[in-house]
């Protein structure tokens, strides 16, 4: 089991690592900021805030690698 969780480890090393890459070079638009703030105020429920935590910052980069492999890209 120890050498299971070994691995797990190390892909969510690999994992977190590009998505930091990821949002380090990220290009987001003042509109693409306004919507996320404005979903993020409705799921803080009344604390007018969203706390995410790594596992689900993970889950979305698995997320939007699958949208990006499967989506034609555009010109922004």
């Amino acid at each position: 089991m120890a050498k299971m969780e070994n691995g797990t480890s190390q892909i969510l090393e690999v994992r977190v690592a590009d998505l930091a890459s990821k949002m380090r070079s990220a290009q987001v638009t003042e509109d693409e900021m306004r919507a996320f703030q404005k979903v993020a105020a409705l799921m803080g429920g009344g604390s007018g805030s969203l706390r995410l935590n790594a596992d689900d910052l993970i889950a979305a980069s698995f997320v939007a690698d699958a949208l990006s492999d499967s989506t034609p890209r555009q010109n922004r």
